[in-house]
């Protein structure tokens, strides 16, 4: 059962719950399940009681407890526990794990065309956007391949009246380069103004574009190394907590190893095949450049300076300075992306699911709505959740890959797949190597 059936699901207990005249109250639209917060347990928790309570006009552990008996009856839900002032706590059935795998393996066969469907075929969306205004152009070329995702054509000119005018960028993003001129123009909603800063180009964690295009990168070097350690990947259970090493929970062990690909390795060791010989360069193009090269500084420090000299660069103090760097040396200035204690490695997997099953309605409403910012933010959700299981999904020194490594590395490839549809879909370049 993934997340949005799971989210149905309560939705029809709610409902039965009005049939039967437990509850007077009109029944949600929709209904908000996540991972159990502090104090909850199972797979998924929700808090549709504390929704319903005031409408009800009944206490929220009663309204609860209506739920709880209808939601424990539905299929796929082993039980059902009361938290709190009222929140549900869900365990799933046997089937979460045949749903999961089934979501994985959808996502791995339909490719970068997961999440497309025909919700707007025959239809034709007009786009009637100001002249000469730059971002306009851009969230229209943007809305025109979302749309054109979900079965639907757009239609873009510049006749009145106009019904797409974003707030303009203060300055001209070309400086930006392609990626990230285009990142800087989309991330932000419409009415929003967008910000034309070198800070699109640091790599670093404050920089949502850069943890989107590394995550992917990490996903695909994670293949290339299960290939080097012999297995692939198999949609199955990812939650067996003994394929994870002890060496992912400690501070000091290595949580970053597995998402270090050849051009990482030590000098000494054996390349694979497809990583010897330098590679071509193409200085014509920013996306290819090596982080040294880029042509843009780091944000200036705001302090003015002793001497009365020019200011200086100044690197940014970490945002998690008690964590283990995810990425290996030759990107030093990367602060970490991810925590090195993984005590729940459920904790870590239903984010990543949630995220993932998500996504087909996230592109249809970024299509109906015409707002592509939606599916920016989707992608960095999808980037920060995969980040958080990147090291738990290959082995560590002796020890053999199992199903669950196998199951990981699947989950890991399916995130990677939707966050390189999506880029696609934005029109930016989404690397295999960064």
């Amino acid at each position: 059962m993934t997340p949005v059936e799971l989210s149905h699901t309560v939705l029809r207990a709610v409902r039965r719950a009005v049939d039967e005249g437990e509850l007077s109250v009109a029944v949600p639209v929709r209904a908000v399940v996540a991972p159990p917060g502090p104090g909850g347990c199972g797979d998924y928790a929700t808090n549709i009681a504390l929704q319903l309570a005031r409408p009800a006009g009944r206490a929220p552990r009663d309204v609860a407890e209506i739920l709880r008996q209808h939601l424990a009856a539905a299929d796929g839900i082993a039980d059902v526990t009361l938290t709190g002032p009222g929140f549900l706590n869900i365990s799933l059935g046997e089937d979460v794990v045949s749903a999961e795998a089934a979501l994985v393996t959808d996502i791995l066969r339909a490719g970068a065309a997961y999440g497309h469907s025909d919700v707007l075929a025959g239809e034709t969306v007009e786009l009637r956007i100001p002249y000469d205004d730059v971002r306009a152009d851009v969230l229209a070329d943007a809305l025109s391949r979302i749309i054109a995702s979900q079965g639907g054509r757009a239609e873009v000119d510049h006749r009145e009246p106009v019904n797409l005018r974003p707030v303009p960028a203060p300055e001209d993003p070309a400086p930006l380069g392609p990626d990230a001129a285009r990142w800087a123009l989309l991330h932000p909603a419409a009415h929003d103004r967008p910000r034309i800063t070198a800070e699109h180009l640091v790599q670093r964690e404050s920089n949502p574009l850069f943890r989107v295009r590394y995550a992917h990168a990490r996903t695909r070097a994670l293949s290339r190394n299960a290939a080097d350690l012999g297995f692939s990947s198999e949609p199955g259970d990812p939650r067996d907590p003994e394929a994870i090493d002890a060496r992912h929970l400690e501070p000091g062990g290595s949580p970053h190893a597995e998402a270090v690909d050849a051009s990482h390795r030590a000098p000494n060791s054996t390349p694979r095949p497809e990583a010897r010989g330098p590679r071509p360069p193409e200085p014509a193009d920013i996306r290819h450049l090596e982080p040294s090269r880029i042509p843009h500084p780091e944000p200036l420090d705001a302090s003015p300076p002793k001497s009365g000299g020019p200011r200086r660069p100044q690197p940014a103090a970490p945002r998690h300075p008690d964590v283990t760097p995810l990425v290996a040396s030759r990107h030093p200035d990367v602060t970490p992306l991810i925590t090195s204690r993984h005590p729940d490695i459920t904790s870590l997997v239903t984010p990543l699911v949630t995220a993932l099953a998500d996504h087909p309605r996230i592109l249809t409403t970024a299509a109906t709505r015409r707002s592509p910012d939606r599916l920016t933010r989707q992608l960095v959700t999808v980037a920060d959740a995969v980040l958080a299981l990147l090291p738990t999904v290959l082995p560590r020194g002796d020890e053999k890959p199992s199903a669950a490594h196998r199951a990981r590395l699947a989950l890991a490839e399916a995130a990677g797949t939707v966050l390189a549809g999506g880029l696609s879909l934005l029109g930016i370049d989404a690397p295999d190597h960064l």
